[in-house]
Parts: structure tokens; sequence; C-alpha cells
């Protein structure tokens, strides 16, 4: 016998019978799990647009406070954009030791040029980790009232025991003297690596030396002081072996002859002005 039946799904379109399915269906809960998913990605989405201007100048300025800083001029409560117009930057050509006007200062990006291989250059021998050296690097000036040089900055990076360590050292005017040492970005342990930002540990290298008077580089993080003597040596964190034996490879690699080693010959040399 013929089911006669009547089929209450026949003549209706995919949408409504859809709409008709319970509410607790498969179908339907797959569809608002996936809505729910774009929805938030699209938020999310938008979001991270909105904020990108924002968050690169925090970054900016996070960067300046710490360049201030390490030059010893930051005030707390002082408009930090103000204050680094005191400071005079430069893009350095490592090879030749000497400003380049070949980029625009205010746009130049190392990290973009370092991965560049007509800007950049692969290393044989790598120290700090860094893989590939920019050939160019922005560097900052800190003159006094009479138009001299008081202090010069110099940004170093190189790979701790978790991460790359971000940092500026500041030199005095002779090109070998320190002034400070400061790290704005790094992912090393809380309480061991991370003590790279305890002013205590960063104070202990003012007045430290880099070069001896033979004009070999001596500056060392170790737990005992090499052989050139105190004035070239800073304590090892406790406990970061491995952080501080990466803050020694980056900062001997950047003022050594593959870094800054040319620029402060011709600093001290009175071909910098």
């Amino acid at each position: 016998m013929a089911d006669n039946t009547p089929d209450n799904n026949s003549g209706k379109g995919p949408l409504r019978r859809f709409l008709d399915l319970p509410t607790d269906s498969i179908p339907k809960t797959l569809f608002v799990a996936i809505a729910l998913c774009l929805f938030a990605s699209m938020v999310v989405s938008v979001a991270a647009v909105s904020l990108r201007p924002i968050q690169e100048e925090n970054k900016l300025r996070d960067k300046r406070i710490n360049i201030l800083q390490v030059a010893g001029v930051y005030a707390p409560g002082a408009n930090v954009r103000e204050a680094f117009e005191a400071f005079e930057p430069h893009v350095l050509d490592l090879t030749t030791g000497r400003f380049t006007e070949e980029f625009d200062v205010a746009t130049f990006d190392e990290q973009v040029a370092a991965a560049d291989p007509d800007l950049s250059r692969a290393l044989a021998s790598d120290p700090a980790g860094i893989g590939r050296q920019s050939n160019f690097k922005t560097i900052y000036l800190l003159r006094r009232e009479d138009g001299s040089i008081d202090k010069v900055i110099l940004p170093v990076h190189g790979y701790g025991l978790w991460s790359t360590l971000y940092g500026f050292i500041a030199l005095e005017d002779n090109g070998n003297d320190i002034f400070g040492l400061q790290f704005y970005q790094h992912a090393e342990t809380p309480g061991l690596g991370a003590e790279v930002d305890n002013p205590r540990w960063k104070s202990l290298w003012a007045g430290k030396k880099l070069r001896d008077d033979n004009g070999d580089l001596q500056i060392t993080v170790d737990k005992t002081a090499p052989p050139a003597g105190e004035d070239f040596h800073i304590d090892a964190l406790a406990g970061a072996t491995l952080t501080s034996r990466g803050v020694d490879n980056l900062v001997k690699f950047w003022m050594g002859e593959e870094g800054y080693a040319t620029f402060l010959n011709n600093l001290q040399a009175g071909e910098i002005s």
C-alpha cells in the first residue's frame, strides 16, 4: 500500500529546513560554533590593526627611555619625546666606521636590513648567536653645550639562555670607558638571567674599560677577573651562568672587529665629530 503521509519538508528550501532543525541538532551546533569563531577572529583582527599604531608608539617610547637611562639623563615624569631630542642619531656603516647618508635615519630599520642579503652578511663566527649581521646600525650621540661629544650610545644584541637580549651600551667620549649597559628586551628567567635588569648589577658597568693600553679588548663578564685586572671585569650573575656568558659574548662581539671597533678607532683618532 502506498504511504500517503504528507512530507512536511517537501517544497521547503535548504535554509527553511535548517531553521526547522532542533536547537541541539549537530548542524545547528556546528553552525553556531563556527560563527562564533569567525566573529571572534574578526574582532581580534580589527583590534590588532587598530591598536598597532599605539603599540608601536609605546615600543618606541620604551626604547627611548632606555637610551635616556643608559646615558644617565632620564628624569621620571619628564617628556620623553622632548628629552630624546638631545640625542643625535646617525646610521653607521660598520665596514668603514663612518656615518652614511645612504638611509633616512628616521625610517631605517636594522632588523629589516639584517634580513636583506645586500645590506647584511652571514656570520662565519657567531659568538653572539645573531645569525646575520646588518652592515649598518643606528647609533646615538649626546653632545655637551659646546657641541663636543659627551656620550656615544651603541645598540647591542645577542643570545642569552632563552632569548635574544636587545640593549644599549653607553661609552664616554674616549670610546673606551663604559658609562652604562642596559637591556630593553629579553625573555630570560625571572630571578636569574632576568637580573640583567637589576640596578645593582647594571651599576657594575660604570667606569669599566673595554681595552687595555695596548688596544686589546679585555672587557669580561665572569666570576673571576681577567688577567688585565678589575678595570675590565664585571661579576657574572649568580645562578645565571649561560645568560652571563651570553652577555659576555655579545659585548665582546659588538665591541670587537666585527662590530664597532673601526668606528671606535675613528672616534679616538678624532675623525668623528
